[in-house]
């Protein structure tokens, strides 16, 4: 059984940890497993995320079970509102010291950073803050990637790539033919705008 953390917080990126969400459910239904799918936030209080979504944490830091998989989701102002929650980082870091895997997606990549946990490593982020992260010659970017590995760190770009990470993800999990068989039961075969035909 795995136990998936959904890291939210005030103004988070809804799509960001909603996508990843899905997958782990749908991974879930289909492996007929007791997996365990939680959100936790620095309080108990209700949050608004970015998009006007209410939420309700099932956790915060104090008292969030042990973890196999947390994700980190992004959004816009994440150095004012994720980094800004006391004690974010220190949890962060004792979670990567435990968890089998440490993701994040958009600008959750930045929240590893300022944890210290991209030194030495390749990453990703959003278009819009590749400039940012790269100006620490500690991380090796790869901004073209919808995703990057590296040991068990896994962050994606923006928005829609945390879908395809956490799919890969349960993939490592369950294997290839499992996270084929999620991606078919979410529908997940995305045609573009204006490149799709209707």
């Amino acid at each position: 059984m795995t136990t998936y953390g959904l890291y939210i917080y005030e103004q988070v990126a809804e799509q960001d940890f909603v996508g990843p969400q899905q997958v782990f459910a749908a991974s879930r239904h289909i492996a007929g497993t007791g997996d365990t799918i939680v959100t936790i936030a620095a309080r108990p209080e209700p949050l608004r995320g970015a998009g006007g979504l209410r939420m309700i944490p099932d956790h915060t830091f104090a008292d969030a079970p042990p973890l196999d998989v947390l994700v980190l989701p992004g959004t816009a102002e994440v150095a004012r509102h994720a980094l800004s929650d006391p004690g974010l980082l220190d949890w962060v870091r004792a979670q990567a010291a435990t968890v089998r895997w440490m993701t994040a997606v958009c600008t959750g990549t930045l929240i590893l950073h300022a944890a210290g946990l991209l030194r030495g490593r390749k990453a990703t982020t959003h278009w819009a803050y590749v400039e940012e992260l790269g100006r620490d010659p500690q991380v090796t970017l790869l901004p073209d990637m919808r995703y990057v590995r590296d040991g068990n760190i896994v962050t994606s770009q923006g928005v829609s790539a945390g879908i395809d990470m956490a799919l890969w993800l349960v993939g490592q999990i369950h294997g290839p033919d499992h996270a084929r068989a999620v991606r078919r039961l979410i529908q997940y075969d995305p045609a573009p705008p204006y490149t799709a035909e209707v």
